[in-house]
């Protein structure tokens, strides 16, 4: 699909596929009240092909978010509340012993979903939450010694409560990394909170909500994001804001090469999210602090403390890259 061939649409895009974002976004904000942002972010990480982490203390809609994403894709969901005692065969499943076929039989585990949803994830061990590496980096899962794939498309939502909470497991460098984004529900405005209020009643509003997007449609946004236009200077202001990170004699650890990977691509999805069929320098710019703030490691904290800190040190070395011209 080419989108640098536009018919009747100034900005690249075809008007089926605008109409394909705006229908999901939509519908998310039917449940997700003053949420936009969220909504949005949550949005290019589904058209990235990639995984979204929600961050926030308890009440304030992470698992909200997911159920509604899950809601508007006409595919298989799962949700997985992780535990202490979960184990990584109760995410991947395991072989069992079939006493009439005298073999192991592969049992798969709830990550065979299109939409999987890890609540609550740093409250399992590093043990079980290593069990989503495989997962998140290649779209597949190896259980004694065979590969399996997984469905397309494949999305982990994950949600967490600050570190601090009693409970809590920090996520090892590792598994942050395999998320495209780390997001912050914030409390609502209060009129946003009143009209919670009102939507639930009756009930559970989500419980209503109906898909407006199959799974092949979805595919067919993400393969239409790698379309996206990204001009040479734009390669280049990537790269200085991830060296940036590496030269700065606050950080310990600066941004990975597949950090600088994940910016691009999200660019490409913001994009596409925001109508057009070429990337802009301020994509970029909007998108590096929920990208590259949960990859870095500060020489003074540990990963996951004072995180306000750390996106605020990212925001200053962004804005002290030249943008592109």
């Amino acid at each position: 699909m080419q989108l640098n061939r536009p018919v009747g649409d100034d900005d690249g895009v075809p008007v089926a596929l605008r109409e394909l974002v705006g229908q999901l976004q939509s519908n998310m904000g039917q449940v997700v009240f003053g949420k936009d942002e969220v909504i949005r972010l949550t949005v290019i990480a589904l058209l990235a092909g990639e995984h979204l982490l929600l961050e926030d203390v308890p009440g304030v809609g992470k698992t909200l978010v997911g159920k509604a994403l899950a809601k508007s894709v006409a595919g298989e969901f799962c949700r997985i509340q992780f535990t202490p005692d979960l184990l990584p065969s109760d995410i991947v499943g395991s072989s069992v012993f079939n006493s009439k076929s005298l073999e192991f039989v592969y049992n798969k585990g709830p990550i065979f979903a299109n939409i999987v949803l890890a609540d609550e994830i740093n409250r399992a061990p590093p043990r079980t939450q290593s069990a989503l590496l495989e997962a998140m980096s290649d779209g597949q899962v190896t259980v004694d010694g065979k590969t399996h794939e997984l469905p397309r498309p494949f999305m982990v939502i994950a949600t967490q409560n600050p570190f601090e909470f009693e409970g809590t497991y920090a996520l090892p460098e590792s598994q942050m990394d395999r998320f495209l984004l780390r997001v912050s529900m914030g409390y609502p405005l209060r009129e946003d909170e009143r009209q919670v209020l009102t939507s639930h009643r009756m009930g559970q509003p989500i419980d209503d909500l109906a898909p407006v997007l199959s799974c092949e449609q979805v595919m067919t946004l993400q393969r239409a994001v790698r379309d996206i236009e990204v001009d040479e200077s734009l390669y280049d202001y990537i790269l200085d804001i991830v060296e940036a990170t590496r030269k700065s004699p606050d950080l310990h650890v600066g941004v990975s090469t597949r950090g600088a990977l994940c910016l691009y691509r999200a660019a490409q999805a913001g994009a596409l999210v925001g109508g057009r069929s070429y990337v802009t320098p301020d994509d970029i710019k909007q998108l590096s602090v929920p990208i590259l703030a949960h990859r870095v490691i500060s020489r003074t904290h540990l990963q996951g403390a004072h995180r306000a800190a750390v996106e605020s040190l990212i925001g200053r070395l962004v804005e002290s890259v030249p943008v592109p011209t």
